[in-house]
């Protein structure tokens, strides 16, 4: 009964999650990169998805005294799912600092953008441009109460935004049974993918996204069978040691983790506040999703009290039946 509990209210937990974020941000968000070279040129990237809402253009908005060099080009992006239009602009002696950069379309866009500016003097600056807030002045310098902001809130949006991390998760809730095996197997799970996400985004470790995105549904697919094997969960190869399970697949979800703060970069003065917010950031998600199952797992046991026992191991199935789809998908996308 324990493990239907967890389960019904998992999913249901898990599919809020990932409901809810599909209703406010279907998308994946865009990017917007200028480089400012020393002749005065800036060089501008614009990457969108390739699928939009109907109606609604996402178009950069640079301060007026820039000028554009020529008609920008486009391309799909190698993974298929991105349009990547460039072009130059003169923006005249003063730059782009104390200037607005803004996307016009994104309050009806239902997604972010992510800002990325390599200023001429060798300065970075980042921010993350919102339905609520599409627009940022170019500052002379970030603080470093905006590094830990906007990275810690793009960690909780990614592991909120990633039902293949969450997924994995559940399947721990469903593992463990007691609150202590519970602690150390989560702990050891936020150890091992730290590491990893704090090797990857310094350039220390480097495996295709692709790869990973395969390796990270087969984790999930992996504990899935686990699980359901008959008997005691704590007696599967998986529930004697679930904690060195942990650590170690979560090396692997780490990488993954990564892929959003590549996308995003690091702030050149500030790199450790940015790997650190965004790690407490991921942290803040995943506890949270911990913390709803749990609530709603001791609300509806007396709603599932008496229910047949034969549905006892149907999360565990539908967990590995999604996780299966998954590695087909992503595998024959890499082909």
């Amino acid at each position: 009964m324990s493990r239907l509990l967890i389960g019904i209210v998992g999913g249901l937990a898990l599919c809020g999650a990932v409901v809810g974020r599909a209703a406010a941000h279907p998308l994946t968000p865009a990017l917007l990169d200028l480089e400012e070279r020393a002749d005065g040129v800036t060089a501008v990237t614009w990457k969108t998805s390739a699928s939009q809402i109907a109606g609604v253009v996402l178009t950069p908005r640079l301060p007026a005294g820039c000028v554009r060099d020529g008609a920008p080009t486009e391309a799909l992006s190698d993974a298929g799912g991105a349009v990547v239009a460039r072009w130059t602009v003169r923006c005249g002696a003063g730059g782009l600092v104390g200037q607005e950069v803004a996307i016009d379309g994104l309050p009806d866009s239902k997604t972010d953008a992510l800002l990325r500016i390599s200023l001429a003097d060798g300065r970075l600056v980042q921010g993350i441009l919102r339905p609520d807030a599409p627009g940022l002045v170019v500052p002379a310098q970030p603080t470093r109460l905006d590094v830990l902001r906007d990275y810690g809130r793009l960690g909780i949006e990614h592991i909120l935004s990633g039902p293949d991390h969450l997924l994995f998760v559940f399947g721990l809730l469903l593992l463990v049974a007691t609150t202590r095996a519970l602690v150390r197997t989560i702990t050891a799970f936020t150890v091992g993918h730290s590491i990893t996400l704090s090797l990857a985004a310094l350039g220390y470790a480097r495996v295709p996204s692709g790869l990973i995105e395969v390796l990270i549904a087969l984790s999930v697919f992996v504990l899935a069978v686990d699980l359901a094997q008959p008997g005691d969960p704590s007696e599967t190869v998986l529930g004697r040691r679930p904690w060195v399970m942990a650590a170690l697949f979560g090396l692997l979800h780490g990488l993954g983790f990564a892929g959003a703060l590549r996308e995003a970069g690091l702030p050149e003065h500030d790199i450790p506040a940015a790997l650190l917010s965004f790690n407490v950031g991921i942290e803040i998600g995943q506890l949270a999703f911990v913390g709803v199952i749990l609530l709603l797992r001791r609300a509806s046991r007396p709603l599932l009290a008496g229910s047949p026992g034969w549905l006892e191991p149907a999360p565990v199935y539908a967990m590995g039946s999604v996780a299966a789809l998954w590695v087909i998908e992503r595998s024959l996308a890499l082909l």
